[in-house]
């Protein structure tokens, strides 16, 4: 099998959700490159339409379609799964991007930060992959399984983060339902995994990272010395949606730049 093949995605269909932005919008763009036909949902249907036209522009093998849709409640994940029905009659890719922050010090956390953030990063993820099971087994097959990739976070593994308590512990959360997940759905040839990734310029990150000081700042407590790059995501995806990663289920790929491995100094200080 060619280098090649092993990452060709022509003739899949894919849907991201929170496609517009960010890694989302990261991940559209190498499945697109890879051959997928990428269907992509946010709450603003003109910034999906939008996004959609702009990728359409480059020229890639694939193509990018967007629409209207809030994975935050269960009337909007309805009209979400209703509207991908129309659009396609299987499923090969499932990408949860969908997903919010919040930030504020211990004892000022508010409750309500609670709600919305398990809300949409975890009970929507849930509830669309369940909704939308019967679109992947349709495409699933023992060769060439359907997939299934959820966004999770650095933070989910990790106690770093200040001040982003619900968004970690939701995180953290999103990295053991893809275990759950993978280990009930893998028999019916469909993977699960997630990527974890650490810092990427988005407009989520955009308060800390937006600017190249902010980006040389935090890239200090990153291994590899530097914040992620939007080829780093669409090659995770090309990987892990492509027959290469068809092995692959229950994984949470670490998207950090060592970030999860990076320990304190020994404990004989001989890294001092």
């Amino acid at each position: 099998m060619t280098p090649s093949a092993l990452f060709d995605l022509t003739g899949k269909v894919a849907l991201v959700t929170g496609g517009a932005t960010g890694i989302g919008r990261m991940a559209t763009e190498g499945l697109a490159a890879a051959g997928a036909r990428v269907i992509i949902c946010s709450r603003k249907a003109d910034a999906c339409e939008a996004v959609a036209n702009e990728i359409n522009a480059i020229g890639l093998p694939g193509s990018v379609e967007g629409f209207g849709g809030d994975v935050a409640t269960e009337e909007g994940i309805d009209a979400i799964v209703a509207e991908v029905g129309k659009r396609t009659d299987k499923l090969h890719i499932l990408m949860n991007n969908a997903g919010r922050t919040w930030g504020a010090p211990l004892g000022e956390h508010p409750y309500d930060a609670w709600n919305k953030l398990l809300s949409l990063n975890v009970t929507g993820m849930f509830h669309l992959t369940q909704q939308l099971l019967p679109l992947l087994r349709k495409a699933a097959k023992p060769e060439d399984p359907a997939r299934i990739v959820n966004v999770g976070s650095v933070m989910g593994d990790i106690p770093k983060g200040t001040k982003t308590y619900s968004y970690a512990v939701s995180k953290g959360a999103v990295h053991h339902m893809t275990r759950v997940l993978s280990n009930d759905l893998s028999p019916e040839h469909i993977t699960v995994n997630a990527i974890a990734p650490g810092p990427f310029v988005s407009k989520m990150t955009a308060f800390a990272i937006a600017t190249k000081e902010g980006q040389d700042v935090a890239a200090k407590g990153v291994p590899l010395g530097r914040v992620g790059r939007p080829e780093d995501v669409a090659g995770a995806l090309q990987y892990l949606c492509g027959r290469g990663g068809s092995y692959l289920s229950g994984a949470i790929l670490p998207l950090s730049g060592g970030m999860q491995s990076k320990a304190q100094p020994g404990i004989f200080n001989e890294d001092l």
